[in-house]
């Protein structure tokens, strides 16, 4: 990771454990890291309208639940990038556990009766959340975090390719492109970890506009901000089809997909 710049800023001197590849207090006085804090935005105002829409459509509660962690990941994110506090990194990383683990009970559970509980597999989540809570917040290692939360994403992988393999296989698409934009994101997120300096160095000679669009770290939010808001599209057209609604895909101004659920046919 880039070493915290010498610029002042409002918040003073970072005390995360980690200072990303982005200039810090160059675009304003008030944010550290500007281009990674604006592209959280993504993270947060989608999945605000998908939970409204679930409640509208009178689903499953766990699915505003799936949203919001979303949201509380984007809000936690905005906040970190924003001051790089350590206190505001935490409220970034673990909810990308306890979301995931949402992501989890949703995308296993989907075929099961309406209104049914899994307390196995509820009390297993919870356990690993507080056993990654309690460790992270004792041994302050990024990697440990970035590894617990790959073996979340492993497991939702695993499930999506089986569903869409041997169950609803029409719902390819929109599962690999999930995936897809997911994984693009990740590679830009290393790319901009290995080739910090030399992307520092070419930015210094571009264009401010034209830089900005270097922040490859600001692309992992969009891009793993867009892969995760396609992810609770995908696990709750699941849930749907197999309750007998009759979910759609739509585009909101012919851009941003949305769920349509109505409910099933009487017979």
């Amino acid at each position: 990771m880039a070493p915290a710049a010498d610029r002042p800023g409002y918040w003073g001197r970072p005390t995360s454990t980690l200072d990303w590849c982005e200039e810090n207090y160059t675009v304003s006085f008030y944010i550290a890291e500007f281009w990674n804090t604006v592209s959280n935005l993504i993270m947060i105002l989608p999945p605000i309208y998908g939970a409204i829409q679930t409640v509208k459509d009178g689903l499953e509660t766990r699915y505003v639940f799936a949203y919001l962690g979303l949201t509380a990941v984007g809000i936690g994110s905005w906040c970190f990038h924003m001051t790089l506090k350590y206190e505001m990194q935490l409220l970034d990383e673990l909810p990308m556990i306890y979301s995931c683990c949402v992501f989890v009970y949703c995308l296993y559970e989907c075929f099961k009766q309406k209104k049914s509980f899994n307390y196995f597999l509820f009390i297993l989540l919870l356990t690993f959340s507080i056993l990654v809570t309690t460790v992270y917040l004792q041994w302050k290692e990024p990697i440990f975090h970035q590894v617990m939360y790959g073996i979340l994403v492993g497991c939702l992988v695993l499930r999506s390719v089986y569903i869409v393999t041997w169950v609803y296989p029409w719902l390819r698409p929109l599962a690999y492109t999930s995936l897809s934009v997911f994984l693009v994101g990740f590679a830009l997120w290393n790319v901009d970890n290995i080739f910090c300096d030399t992307w520092r160095d070419v930015r210094q000679k571009m264009p401010p506009v034209i830089g900005a669009v270097t922040q490859f770290h600001a692309w992992w939010h969009i891009l793993t901000g867009l892969g995760s808001y396609l992810h609770v599209l995908f696990s709750l057209h699941t849930r749907t089809l197999y309750l007998k609604h009759r979910p759609k895909v739509k585009f909101i101004c012919g851009i941003w997909p949305v769920i349509r659920v109505e409910p099933p046919k009487n017979k």
